[in-house]
């Protein structure tokens, strides 16, 4: 641990200033440096809803310190900077999650002492985030599944390691400023567990430990908001309950809850044909915000969806297609702005670029960013496929307007013409067959041209024109550790694929449905021109068995 942190600096610098009589206007740094900060001055201290708006929007560097490996590289992120921090206070985020894996820098039981040098390392990140203007969420992450599981079996061992750990975490940052706020543990679960009475039980001994014990540090930590989780982080209605009743019994005016949020399941991984955010996967998003928002933030309780994104970004960011995953963060924004919820975005290192500092696909980042303030207008699609041969037809896109209107469609610079080029009726926009035979003319199969339809508020929509024929498929050989098929896409995309035995089973994994799982059954090599069926695939079919896979694409406008 560092023998001066930057925060007790600004407090012992600022009051040697008054014993002198040199003090004049206390900086915004220094008057949030204080104990009493923020609010000091006033008379008040920040409220954990005051707070908590004040964190929106908020970002996880994700994959870092939580890593479980000897140091913060060793899950391919690089060491995090300030400059990283500064950059990501200046695309706009007011707050940072930094999730910290503790087990593999303690020593044994009884003191379960951590590294002087990794809280040190800890210190000095959150004290990097602090200096930048930035809320700051610290907390003890995959200890969860390392040793926090093992409560039902190991109650009083778990119990005194947990206490451990935050008495040390808490009196290290005990004069922090209070924009820094704790999380008690994430994603939490116990193995081997009676049910969901002794689930409810345990997680309440350990928020309420939680409390407990940062709470007798002191300092800031008097007062500091703290931040409560359910089980899994879910925020299904029976865990919503649970913490409810938590932090009625606790009764601390300072407390938060927190849950995670990463979609309906089929489209967020895209599995069981669940291709596009449809209904079913809004319908999910609105009733899980709305049930989060009743159990809390109605009742005065702030609510921090601690991480949200797609599960299928975890194997590739392409695992969902670009236009609905638009759609998702879109609705996901205005949603949560409504609702009155504080919202992180999970970033594993997919997402910014931390040696380049910037966005690895910056039109999601402009559709996420501009989420937070205000609403866009989403397509019903980003893709129209044009096909190679024969006359062209007229292209209709249907638009969620968002109470906005198109104001021009470009190419490039070049700007189409309405009434011409295109028109517009209500919420359909539909580009002429001409249009589309200009664009596409004499172009190889793929992207032909990018349209962008301006609007008169929020974010542009793009339209891929696409020059396809139908896929071709040759036959191949191989084994069950993976089998490539050679594919001549021929402009055309892979939306998702049916497996079914020759008795008209559902093979492979997940064999309630017949659509496997993109990017883990299967997989689309675009470059190499193969459909890889992955090893995980094989190991869910019966020996010897007949299978016939189905790749249903996406120009088939069913988009299966």
């Amino acid at each position: 641990m560092k023998s001066r942190s930057s925060w007790w600096y600004a407090v012992l610098t600022a009051l040697a200033m008054l014993i002198l009589g040199l003090a004049g206007p206390v900086s915004a740094a220094t008057e949030r440096a204080s104990p009493a900060a923020p609010g000091a001055g006033t008379g008040t201290r920040e409220s954990a809803a005051d707070a908590v708006a004040a964190m929106q929007p908020g970002w996880n560097l994700g994959n870092t310190l939580d890593a479980t490996g000897p140091d913060e590289t060793s899950w391919g992120n690089p060491r995090v900077t300030r400059e990283q921090l500064r950059a990501i206070r200046a695309q706009g985020f007011n707050s940072v999650r930094i999730p910290v894996t503790w087990s593999q820098h303690q020593g044994p039981a009884p003191a379960y002492a951590i590294d002087p040098d990794h809280l040190a390392r800890v210190t000095e990140v959150v004290d990097w985030a602090l200096e930048e203007d930035l809320y700051v969420l610290l907390n003890v992450h995959h200890d969860s599944w390392q040793w926090v599981m093992q409560m039902p079996a190991q109650r009083d061992a778990v119990l005194a390691r947990f206490t451990a750990t935050w008495d040390q975490i808490a009196a290290a940052v005990r004069d922090a400023p209070a924009r820094l706020l704790l999380e008690s543990i994430n994603e939490p679960f116990f193995e081997g567990s009676s049910g969901d009475a002794q689930n409810a039980e345990l997680l309440h001994e350990l928020n309420s430990v939680f409390v407990d014990r940062v709470r007798d540090t002191g300092g800031t930590n008097a007062t500091r908001p703290l931040v409560l989780t359910t089980l899994h982080a879910s925020p299904e209605q029976e865990r919503v309950d649970e913490l409810a009743e938590t932090i009625e019994a606790i009764d601390d005016p300072q407390l938060v809850a927190t849950v995670h949020f990463y979609g309906y399941w089929p489209f967020s991984v895209n599995v069981a044909g669940g291709t596009r955010f449809d209904a079913v996967a809004r319908q999910d998003l609105t009733d899980t915000f709305d049930r989060v928002h009743d159990a809390f933030t109605a009742r005065g309780v702030p609510v921090i969806v601690g991480e949200y994104g797609l599960l299928g970004f975890d194997r590739s960011t392409d695992t969902i297609q670009q236009g609905e995953k638009l759609k998702f963060f879109e609705f996901l924004g205005g949603y949560a702005r409504q609702k009155q919820l504080t919202t992180m975005w999970w970033d594993n290192g997919q997402h910014f670029d931390r040696a380049a500092l910037t966005w690895r696909d910056p039109a999601l980042y402009r559709q996420i960013s501009s989420s937070w303030t205000v609403d866009s207008a989403t397509g019903s699609t980003d893709q129209i496929f044009v096909p190679a041969t024969g006359t062209p037809q007229a292209a209709t896109v249907a638009f969620s307007l968002a109470g906005t209107t198109v104001t021009a469609v470009r190419h490039g610079t070049d700007e189409l013409v309405a009434g011409t080029d295109y028109t517009v009726e209500g919420d359909r926009l539909t580009l002429t067959a001409d249009t589309l035979a200009r664009l596409t003319a004499d172009r190889p199969h793929g992207v032909s041209a990018v349209l962008t339809v301006a609007f008169a508020r929020g974010v542009p929509w793009d339209l891929h024109i696409i020059r396809y024929e139908p896929p071709v498929l040759s036959d191949t050989t191989g084994t069950t550790s993976g089998t490539d098929i050679p594919t001549d896409f021929r402009g055309d995309r892979l939306a998702t694929m049916e497996a079914v035995y020759a008795d008209g089973g559902n093979a492979g994994p997940h064999d309630w449905t017949s659509y496997k799982e993109f990017g883990a059954a299967f997989a689309p090599g675009y470059g190499g021109g193969v459909i890889t069926l992955t090893p995980e695939f094989f190991g869910e079919v019966r020996d010897g068995s007949t299978v016939q896979p189905y790749g249903s694409r996406a120009s088939d406008r069913r988009c299966r």
